[in-house]
């Protein structure tokens, strides 16, 4: 008697389950609404420094590469802007001539 393994699309099914679960465990600062809360230009330059801003989570639990809490989409839009930025950078600096 043989047993059959799952197949490819019932181990994806079986991650995102798991992921999920995980994921509905975090827990979530609440959204910042007062003026002070970084926006669109801090999203910018956190993406713009991420690497730095990584290395030095690594030695130092004051510094983190993302601004929480932060007021929300603008914030979003501009870390990904700058991490594109920053990535396309690095990615053009590999090339050869």
């Amino acid at each position: 008697m043989s047993v059959e393994r799952p197949g490819r699309a019932a181990r994806l099914l079986g991650a995102a389950l798991l992921v999920t679960l995980l994921a509905s465990c975090a827990r979530q600062v609440p959204a910042a609404v007062e003026t002070g809360a970084p926006g669109f230009l801090h999203g910018l330059f956190h993406g713009w420094i991420i690497l730095f801003s990584f290395i030095g989570s690594l030695f130092s639990d004051s510094i983190t590469i993302y601004a929480v809490p932060n007021n929300g989409g603008w914030y979003n839009f501009g870390f990904a802007l700058g991490v594109g930025a920053f990535s396309c950078g690095v990615a053009a600096g590999g090339r050869k001539s």
